[in-house]
């Protein structure tokens, strides 16, 4: 079975999508399963994960309501107000539904950068432990430290990094030390054996005309780090039709593991979101 670990759904109309404006006219509008079942089907993807992206408890209930709905809808990864009293119950109850799998805070909007090594997150994060719940990193380069702060404080969560940590792939988009920083980074959480990461979003942060060949020295550090054991395929469809498409990511991130064995890619395009999300 094939699993897109990282799409989204939305409505704009629910009005807490604070960074989806009139002006991405390619993404203002509704997605939802029926938008998405054909370029599964074309691609030959059973099941997803939809992830999070509003920093709202509403929108997380309208994505479980959604995967009721929708057989296709593995399991969902929502948001929850980490730091506050409340967020053990709210996780507890959360955690009745079936399909709900884990969390995202959209670490990369949060003004202070080292928001994710604060103890005061300890509670939430036990509560993810007590209820076999994963943990979606959104981060970028300059997260590492306080990223890695939080992952070693936690030893027995279950982690996956985001889009591969969001590399500097287009050009102008390189600074703080661009590629090195970006695979010097890659190369420290890979080495916490509890850190997974999604072979997703690279599209999105590469010039537009990007090609197999744009994006292999990316794959190639994020295989070399993590392994085909701790690699999951993503499209972060619909934010990837900025930039791409469906049909062809899929296509170029075949070819791009085309040197894996069978088992290994069909690791890569299910078998360990299936693990890991505990599908």
């Amino acid at each position: 079975m094939q699993i897109d670990a990282h799409q989204h759904f939305w409505n704009p109309a629910r009005g807490d999508y604070g960074w989806l404006t009139p002006e991405l006219t390619q993404l203002y509008r509704t997605f939802e399963p029926a938008d998405l079942a054909p370029l599964r089907e074309r691609a030959g993807v059973q099941r997803t994960v939809a992830v999070q992206a509003a920093p709202t408890v509403e929108e997380t209930r309208y994505l479980l309501d959604l995967a009721r709905g929708d057989a296709s809808i593995a399991g969902v990864v929502g948001w929850v107000p980490m730091l506050l009293r409340d967020a053990p119950a709210l996780l507890a109850e959360l955690a009745r539904h079936p399909q709900f799998k884990g969390i995202r805070p959209m670490l990369q909007d949060l003004p202070d950068d080292d928001w994710i090594a604060n103890p005061d997150l300890a509670p939430a994060v036990e509560a993810l432990i007590e209820h076999d719940l994963a943990f979606d990193a959104l981060i970028f380069t300059r997260h590492v430290a306080p990223f890695e702060t939080f992952a070693k404080r936690f030893p027995t969560l279950r982690i996956v990094i985001d889009h591969g940590a969001k590399p500097p792939i287009r050009a102008g988009n390189v600074g703080r030390g661009g590629w090195q920083s970006w695979a010097d980074g890659i190369t420290r959480l890979a080495k916490l054996p509890h850190v997974h990461c999604k072979l997703s979003g690279l599209a999105t942060e590469a010039a537009s005309g990007w090609t197999e060949a744009t994006l292999q020295p990316y794959v190639d550090h994020l295989l070399q780090s993590f392994g085909p054991a701790r690699l999951m395929w993503g499209s972060d469809w619909p934010v990837l039709n900025l930039n791409g498409d469906y049909l062809l990511w899929h296509s170029v991130a075949n070819s791009l593991l085309a040197g894996l064995s069978d088992a290994q890619r069909e690791a890569v395009f299910g078998a360990n979101a299936a693990a890991f999300y505990r599908l």
